[in-house]
């Protein structure tokens, strides 16, 4: 199983959120913050960004939203590891948004 982490770019394109938008929804605890992959670098997991936004389409209350990503943040000192035997397991990938040149 791959797990591809978005680049902010394609995290406002997906969701439709301007920059500052986006910012207040982490603020507000309604979307997941996002994760460190370098001083200067960070990225959002695909896999919650698209809970989200599923959420959002089945027009999940305020309240719910900010139980589901609270629960994304404690699940991640978890990820990649093996219930079983306790070793990392996946690959990691970093999705930047497509050119628009043909």
């Amino acid at each position: 199983m791959s797990t591809r982490v978005l680049r902010l770019p394609v995290v406002l394109e997906r969701t439709g959120y301007s920059r500052s938008r986006l910012y207040a929804r982490i603020s507000e605890g309604l979307f997941p913050r996002p994760i460190a992959l370098g001083r200067r670098m960070a990225a959002w997991p695909e896999h919650e960004v698209e809970a989200v936004i599923a959420a959002h389409i089945r027009e999940t209350p305020e309240s719910d939203m900010a139980q589901m990503v609270d629960r994304m943040h404690s699940e991640r000192s978890t990820f990649g590891f093996s219930r079983h035997s306790g070793t990392m397991t996946g690959e990691s990938m970093v999705t930047r948004p497509r050119s628009s040149v043909p």
